[in-house]
């Protein structure tokens, strides 16, 4: 599979649209996902994904660092049509889990967490760290969970609720590409040698 590094191009494009966000004054209202008007503008269940907080900049950095970490990681095992599809369709479920629990949101969190999800799937053996503590990818994933799934008890600006249900999605998905991209574990084949070949290579390789 050629590597068309797709994940490095939605990066790209993530903070293209977030300059034009500042050029572009209603650009994030326009485009932003706001849960009661989703009927009247459901194009916004994607252009919110690209769409990031202009007044804190580390959103935008922490989901692109991620995204061109773990994205291109992704792509470069199942490629870019398949990492293209884990992502969209994990933002978008992600979207939806947006909807029923919060007003509005933006920001490619929720497609990021899918492309993490798989990873897990696919590599749980991955190493990764965090801060400066080395773990496997399913460890890690674990842990993530379990931090957003405490942070549902504590409301704050972080939308908890769609990194989970981006990453619910890519680990359903991850799972289901195992068959053709998990990792290969090779089994020795024990060969058993015959007392015709033991002699053979006997005469020809001992010297008594």
């Amino acid at each position: 599979m050629k590597f068309k590094w797709y994940a490095i191009k939605l990066v790209i494009i993530c903070v293209v649209v977030y300059i034009l966000q500042f050029i572009i004054q209603d650009l994030t209202n326009e485009f932003a996902l706001v849960s009661s008007e989703v009927l009247y503008r459901p194009w916004t269940i994607v252009t919110s994904i690209f769409l990031h907080a202009p007044d804190y900049p580390p959103h935008l950095i922490y989901n692109i660092f991620a995204l061109a970490l773990f994205g291109s990681v992704l792509e470069k095992i199942i490629g870019g049509k398949n990492f293209l599809i884990i992502f969209f369709a994990s933002g978008i479920v992600a979207s939806f889990g947006s909807i029923l629990f919060y007003t509005a949101s933006i920001g490619a969190s929720g497609a990021i967490f899918g492309v993490m999800g798989a990873l897990a799937a696919l590599r749980p053996r991955m190493t990764i760290f965090i801060g400066y503590v080395p773990m496997p990818m399913a460890l890690a994933i674990v842990f993530w969970a379990i931090i957003n799934f405490a942070g549902l008890f504590s409301p704050d600006e972080i939308a908890y609720a769609v990194h989970l249900f981006g990453l619910g999605f890519g680990l359903v998905a991850g799972f289901y590409l195992r068959k053709w991209y998990g990792e290969k574990r090779m089994k020795g084949k024990k060969h058993r040698i015959s007392e015709e070949e033991f002699r053979k290579w006997e005469d020809r390789w001992m010297i008594i």
